[in-house]
């Protein structure tokens, strides 16, 4: 990597940047908890998670999602940053290195094989639905959505999803971006995005709920989503905050185990990944509380899905008062929020090519987003000129999206989960997570051994259709 050395002056009161064993890594803690909040602040964050709250018993389920969280999210995110920093190398090189110092067979870099893969895929359709907020702006900014009807919300979404020049012509411009950033290296391209997507992003959300206590229905939000209702926490609720605990931290996608190869011996491991986890739903519940009150306000359906963000939150716009100036906050929003998803999700592949292939981070970049593109054409046309043809019922776009989120990442997370905790030497591990050898640990390891992989194996099997809970 050529990145200048320097770390920007606002990084949590660090000086410089620095390198161990020629690894650049984050400036301070303080970047890299933003960077691995922003992979895992995404879409599903502004729309699935307050939805499924306010489904699933409000309080009650913020209460066991919580509890998921600790329990599956921060400890596998604790193995995989400990994974990545130790080796100081991109996910395949660093299972590769773990199983050299464990003595344990080299298969086990396939794991790192398989996020990589998983992060890419996943990647291939978000650069098209983060090209859908892009085009939402530029809507929203012109005044398309003023006195906007149902019929014309509708059929404004449908005409954009039936129009394949369109949806690659925003999709391009994603893919472009993200390339461009992270061509630019660890400091100059990632850390100097995410400290200004970032702080902007927490303000847009800040601005919007600011906005929101005006709306006169802002109780009846708070009342959706923080209200326990034990009589809607079914199993089946208990299944759906397992399954977003673990998929909302970006978990068995490459990104976090590659961000972690940046983190300094220093960075409390367990401390760290408390915080993003914090971070992540904080931002989660916000996005709730900046989105219901508009919907109460106007009378809409609050579990639409995708259709929330892209056909009744118009409406709303374009009839409230300065809904042009609050409609294009809101999208300028939700494409920092799939923006630094994206350059998260990309990054290890780039690492990859610089690391094994010895290219350029130009020329990685430059490769991997023209590759990108390519694939991207099969979500584009899924909408589209490809609606009709499917595989086992399914378009390209939702054959991509199962065999990632219901098959890829539950594994992954799995084997992460058995490699650090019973291949790893527990030497090894104490002295990575720096919990000493006492209860703390004790605790981690139980978890990790028995209950994580328990809990994944479930969410898996149900996933899939193989039991119904």
């Amino acid at each position: 990597m050529s990145d200048a050395m320097s770390a920007n002056a606002s990084n949590a009161g660090s000086s410089s940047a620095v390198s161990t064993g020629g690894r650049l890594q984050w400036s301070s803690r303080l970047t890299f908890i933003l960077a691995a909040a922003g992979s895992a602040v995404g879409l599903g964050n502004i729309w699935k998670f307050p939805y499924i709250t306010g489904e699933n018993g409000g309080g009650a389920f913020v209460l066991v999602y919580l509890a998921c969280i600790l329990v599956i999210g921060i400890p596998v995110m604790m193995a995989e940053i400990m994974i990545g920093r130790r080796s100081q190398q991109n996910p395949t090189g660093a299972m590769a290195t773990m199983a050299k110092e464990a003595g344990a067979n080299p298969l086990w870099k396939g794991v790192g094989w398989m996020a990589i893969i998983c992060g890419f895929l996943i990647l291939s359709f978000y650069t098209v639905i983060s090209g859908w907020t892009l085009s939402y702006t530029v809507s929203s900014v012109t005044g398309a959505f003023d006195t906007i009807t149902p019929d014309a919300a509708g059929a404004m979404f449908g005409g954009m999803l039936a129009d394949p020049a369109q949806l690659l012509m925003w999709s391009t411009v994603v893919v472009v971006t993200t390339m461009y950033i992270v061509s630019r290296g660890l400091h100059a391209g990632l850390e100097k995005a995410i400290n200004y997507m970032m702080p902007l992003l927490i303000a847009l959300v800040l601005v919007m709920v600011g906005y929101a206590t005006s709306t006169g229905h802002f109780a009846e939000a708070i009342n959706f989503l923080f209200t326990p209702d034990f009589s809607k926490l079914s199993t089946e609720a208990v299944l759906v905050a397992l399954g977003h605990a673990f998929f909302t931290l970006s978990l068995a996608s490459g990104a976090i185990m590659t961000y972690g190869s940046y983190v300094s011996k220093s960075t409390s491991i367990a401390k760290t990944s408390i915080l993003i986890g914090i971070f992540d739903t904080a931002v989660a519940l916000l996005a709730g509380l900046a989105i219901f009150p508009i919907v109460f306000a106007y009378g809409l359906e609050p579990g639409a899905g995708p259709g929330l963000i892209f056909v009744t939150l118009p409406i709303a716009f374009g009839q409230m008062p300065y809904g042009t100036l609050f409609g294009s906050l809101f999208f300028v929003m939700l494409s920092m929020a799939a923006l630094t998803s994206a350059i998260s999700m990309i990054e290890p592949t780039v690492s990859w090519l610089t690391e094994k292939r010895k290219m350029s981070r130009g020329k990685a970049s430059a490769l991997v987003g023209l590759v990108l593109w390519t694939l991207g054409l099969g979500t584009v046309f899924s909408f589209n000129l490809w609606q009709d043809n499917t595989l086992f019922g399914k378009t390209f776009f939702d054959a991509i999206d199962f065999l990632t989120a219901n098959l890829m990442m539950p594994l992954g997370g799995l084997l992460v989960a058995l490699f650090a905790a019973w291949v790893m030497k527990s030497n090894v591990v104490k002295e990575e997570l720096g919990l000493g050898g006492g209860l703390l640990f004790t605790a981690w390891q139980f978890v990790m051994r028995f209950i994580t992989p328990i809990a994944i194996v479930v969410v898996f099997l149900n996933a899939l259709g193989f039991i119904d809970i």
